[in-house]
């Protein structure tokens, strides 16, 4: 029995045999040693620890990016360590007949119904450990409602609430369908686990933070794992190729290391687009109700604070922006942080210097705004009452906090922070200008950067501008509340009202009219500059005292009264952030009839051009919110702002959403399936067994081109010709070959096992070019046949 070979007619051989004696048959030796495979598989127990060591690992890895979320490692463990676990061990149970689908539904009910909320719900449960009521239903609720809270709230959230009822959740179900697929005997199977390690992957990423835990590294860390783990069970690790597979994995980490580092990088965080209903600049400006709380609460006192160090100062509001009529908040277009306002948790991300306190706030009768007291730079905050947590939201930008329910007597919380260190006047001096990105001022009098120029025009460094301007108010100026039995000066803090102070017949007036002055001055020459609104513990004569804390034993309080909310200004310099600055005249420098009060003219001072700053202020001019005093500038700013934000949310949805990635996800795990299956069957199991998985491929892939492919393979190879039109000869030759291989008994040489797949990769390229477009990129993606390229001991073809 003999039969042309496809190449190498020449060839020969003495070996005994029937293939030996003819002149025309390839010569075929079986390899020395069979492939050893790193990880050993003779025992499936070894194989399946092995598959849930790695998902473990994996799950870990990926949740890892909730870590900042979280903001304690501690905490973030506690929650996903044991989930993980869990999970692992129900995809483990399915190995038992007994313990499949039913049972695993049981173990994963009571896990995230029973055991999730008993670790970490533990205050209310008996003894910590037997369940109550309470823990059931506030988990139930908890599971679905965490991860709103995680959305809503801003990093890190800390663990109230039971927020890590969503790391929980996430690692408890992902270590599940990742392990079901880790532990299954068929190896190829190990290719869906990829599917929950993605989808825990972006799922993470999209509920984490901007920079995430360690990305690069942990992003390339999971990326080899799967390759080791997946090449591993597809039985394609050979232990004398280990140094080059080792040397093409330290080379493609390093690369994808470097590009990550050196590439800009912008995740998508849901976070970013969760708008939680609040809008601060559309709140009445703060400033404007200044001088109602001096005229109906000038000596009542409106707020008690505990433990507060002495001298500090309480804020209300912060304001950046000014139309003409008002300060203001940005609109939250803005690159400036003063309308930034976010639910936080527990705890607030804070790096400042400084002095720590730990102070209890009580709102007293009188007290009843939007704007919620706040001191220093807060860590913490917690309330009396757990539910008025809800309303609470904080601005890290400007370090102030709106009580969206409106604050009312007896509110009383507990704020943890810092109090930063203010620089003396001799560093202040010596400081130049920030930058900052703020919105324009509009409808500035001129008399604003008239007074500005002759005042700071030829000061060099910011500071020493910022400061030239607060002595030049403080000292030519007179204060003045305007109220029954004071000299006459009017409210609002507006160009006309500014314009009387500064170009008038009287420079009176108070902190509301002084501060918007300097603020805005300093605008003029280039300084970021915002207003701030709040209470100081003022003497006599309107200085910060410090003996307005009263020390009861261990404790200290202090009491702030309608008469201690003042307006004061911020200006940002260069290593020391926002520093205050006080121009309000002393409040005993009060005027009368026979004094003097023209405010001075800017014509008869030392009037020097203006110096650049080295760190001018950035104006931008799309600050266009609304506010309720003075007018709207309205309902088109409002929806033009809306139809902006739709556009950049529904723009990301389109590129990040869209199903063509979806698609196109899925197009390349088929490949990459079928990719591995044939590499798998090129080079897995002894050289006859791989020459009929050859021939194999070639008439799957007739049938996943559509072919009706049965018989013996010659019927096969005269189907394939028939009906997609190819060289029948060929396709008779290699059916000659594989039928030799399996049936001869002879050893097959290694050299004719590589020509042969040779010549089956050209047949294949031959069968898909002969298909239509559409019909050879079916033909691609379809999986028909493809766990069957490889020849098993007892399948269809060949028996040794």
């Amino acid at each position: 029995m003999t039969f042309p070979p496809l190449a190498d007619q020449s060839h020969t051989s003495t070996f005994t045999g029937s293939w030996a004696d003819s002149t025309h048959s390839v010569v075929w030796m079986t390899r020395s040693g069979k492939p050893r495979s790193l990880i050993s598989t003779r025992r499936p127990a070894g194989r399946q620890f092995a598959g849930l060591l790695v998902t473990a690992l994996l799950t870990l890895a990926v949740a890892g990016n909730l870590i900042d979320v979280y903001g304690s490692p501690a905490a973030w463990a506690t929650a996903a360590i044991p989930a993980t676990v869990i999970g692992c061990l129900v995809a483990f149970a399915g190995t038992v007949a007994a313990l499949r689908l039913w049972w695993q539904a049981l173990f994963m009910a009571l896990a995230q119904l029973v055991v999730g909320p008993v670790l970490l719900l533990n205050e209310t449960t008996i003894a910590h450990v037997i369940p109550t009521l309470r823990t059931l239903t506030q988990g139930w609720t908890s599971t679905l409602g965490s991860f709103k809270y995680v959305l809503s709230i801003d990093p890190p959230t800390g663990t109230a609430n039971g927020s890590l009822l969503a790391v929980w959740t996430i690692c408890l179900w992902f270590a599940l369908l990742t392990g079901i697929f880790a532990v299954a005997q068929d190896g190829r199977l190990t290719m869906i686990a990829i599917i929950p390690v993605m989808a825990n992957t972006a799922i993470c990423a999209l509920l984490g933070t901007a920079d995430g835990y360690h990305r690069s590294i942990v992003g390339t860390a999971v990326a080899i794992v799967l390759v080791i783990w997946v090449s591993a069970r597809w039985k394609l690790l050979e232990l004398g190729r280990w140094v080059s597979s080792a040397i093409i994995v330290v080379l493609s980490a390093a690369l994808a290391i470097g590009a990550c580092l050196t590439v800009a990088q912008d995740r998508t965080i849901l976070r970013d687009h969760y708008d939680p209903p609040l809008s601060p600049y559309d709140y009445t400006s703060p400033l404007s109700g200044m001088r109602s709380y001096i005229k109906d609460h000038k000596d009542d006192t409106l707020l008690t604070v505990t433990d507060l160090p002495a001298g500090s100062t309480v804020r209300l509001a912060v304001m950046d922006r000014f139309d003409g009529n008002v300060w203001n908040l940005s609109d939250s277009t803005m690159a400036a942080d003063s309308s930034n306002y976010h639910r936080v948790g527990t705890a607030i991300a804070n790096n400042t210097k400084g002095r720590k306190f730990t102070a209890t706030f009580t709102v007293n009768e009188g007290l009843s705004d939007y704007w919620l007291p706040m001191a220093g730079t807060a860590s913490g905050v917690r309330f009396e009452h757990a539910g008025d947590a809800d309303a609470f939201y904080y601005n890290t930008g400007t370090h102030s906090a709106i009580y969206s329910s409106g604050t009312a007597a007896g509110l009383t919380y507990t704020e943890t922070g810092i109090m930063p260190v203010v620089p003396t006047d001799d560093q202040i001096g010596k400081a130049k200008a920030s930058s900052a990105s703020q919105p324009q001022a509009q409808d500035v009098p001129d008399s604003v950067e008239k007074f500005a120029t002759a005042v700071a025009g030829g000061q060099s460094k910011g500071g020493e501008a910022a400061l030239a301007l607060a002595n030049k108010l403080k000292e030519s100026g007179w204060f003045s509340h305007g109220l029954t039995g004071d000299y006459p000066s009017s409210p609002g803090h507006g160009n006309y009202r500014l314009d009387q102070l500064l170009a008038g017949t009287a420079m009176v007036g108070d902190s509301e009219q002084y501060a918007s002055a300097m603020a805005l001055m300093a605008r003029s020459l280039g300084l970021p500059s915002r207003v701030v609104l709040g209470f100081l513990p003022k003497n006599e004569e309107g200085d910060i005292s410090r003996e307005r804390t009263k020390a009861h034993g261990k404790s200290t309080t202090t009491e702030f009264t309608g008469n201690d909310v003042t307006a004061w200004v911020e200006i940002k310099l260069d290593g020391y952030g926002w520093v205050p600055f006080y121009p309000t005249p002393k409040e005993t420098k009060v005027p009368d009839e026979n004094q003097n009060l023209t405010p001075p003219n800017p014509q008869t001072l030392v009037r020097q051009p203006p110096v650049p700053l080295d760190d001018p202020l950035r104006d931008d001019n799309q600050a266009k919110g609304k506010t309720s005093i003075g007018g709207s500038t309205a309902d088109e700013t409002s929806t033009s702002l809306f139809w902006q934000r739709f556009g950049r949310i529904a723009k990301k949805v389109a590129i990040y959403g869209s199903p063509l990635w979806a698609l196109l996800t899925v197009c390349a795990l088929l490949l990459g399936i079928k990719a591995i299956a044939l590499a798998r069957a090129r080079r897995h199991g002894d050289a006859r067994r791989r020459v009929a998985a050859g021939w194999q491929s070639v008439a799957a892939l007739a049938r996943q081109s559509g072919l009706d492919v049965d018989g013996t393979r010659r019927d096969q190879a005269q189907a394939i010709g028939r009906q997609l039109h190819v060289d029948s000869d060929v396709l008779l030759a290699l059916g000659k070959e594989a039928d030799y291989a399996a049936f001869s008994g002879d050893a097959v040489q290694e050299e004719h096992v590589r020509r042969y797949w040779r010549n089956i990769d050209a047949v294949r390229g031959s069968i898909l070019g002969s298909l239509p477009f559409a019909r050879r990129w079916r033909t691609r993606l379809s999986l028909a046949d493809v766990f069957h390229i490889h020849i098993r001991r007892r399948g269809r073809g060949w028996n040794p």
